[in-house]
């Protein structure tokens, strides 16, 4: 009498090749993906902080208002972000909400450029003339509005 096993198991070994090559490309794909992350994120970090040489330096929690230079630049060296230009004296407040500060220019208040900024201490520079960058930014109630990244002192 032949009598056939029948294997009711749930579990039946893999039968193929094992392709120990395989497994180490994927190794060295992943260590070589980890390695090229590692090194682009140090080169991004360390390339521009906005300092570009006597250009434009930081104005950061570090500097305060008597290491205000006449002739310094502070802020970003971002001249692309950063298109328009005005220059007046710098005052603090705004109008109708919009600015925190504000640059008198010759012509009266309809002249003034509304100022903010996240990228600048303004209240470093109040009652210096300055010429800033900036972009210009709708406003309701300001005639200009302008989000200041550069600062450069003239007086």
């Amino acid at each position: 009498m032949d009598k056939k096993v029948e294997d009711k198991s749930l579990m039946h070994p893999v039968v193929g090749k094992k392709t120990p090559f395989l497994s180490m490309k994927i190794i060295v794909i992943f260590l070589v993906v980890i390695i090229v992350g590692i090194f682009s994120g140090y080169l991004l970090s360390s390339g521009s902080n906005g300092i570009s040489g006597n250009t434009a330096v930081t104005a950061g929690a570090n500097l305060t208002k008597n290491q205000i230079q006449i002739g310094q630049s502070y802020g970003s060296a971002d001249t692309s972000t950063f298109k328009d230009t005005a220059e007046g004296t710098v005052q603090s407040g705004g109008i109708d909400g919009e600015g925190q500060y504000h640059l008198v220019r010759p012509g009266g208040d309809s002249q003034n450029v509304y100022l903010t900024s996240s990228t600048v201490d303004l209240s470093l520079f109040i009652k210096h003339k300055v010429k800033v960058w900036g972009a210009t930014q709708t406003a309701q109630h300001a005639g200009w509005l302008m989000d200041v990244g550069k600062v450069q002192v003239e007086s």
